[in-house]
């Protein structure tokens, strides 16, 4: 990966980091845009961690051992959109 991949790699996360942020941090409309939400605890005791690079947390669940990512929101602390790792 070169220098300019990352860069242009950084610039799409924050970008998207901004949109998370700047939706509603209310857990039912998360929901709805995007499925199953979890918070700290919930996503403890379903998923192991293993790196984050907000606004994204590299995650394997527990009852399948399946790898894959998470996004989340800062205030208040949720996690939404699983997207398995092909």
């Amino acid at each position: 990966m070169t220098n300019s991949d990352e860069f242009l790699i950084d610039q799409a996360r924050r970008a998207r980091l901004a949109e998370i942020n700047a939706e509603s941090g209310n857990r039912e409309e998360l929901q709805v845009r995007h499925g199953k939400v979890w918070n700290t605890s919930e996503l403890a005791s379903e998923f192991d961690v293993s790196g984050f690079a907000a606004p994204f947390v590299v995650v394997t669940r527990k009852s399948d051992g399946k790898t894959g990512s998470l996004e989340f929101q800062h205030s208040p602390r949720f996690y939404f959109n699983f997207v398995e790792r092909r």
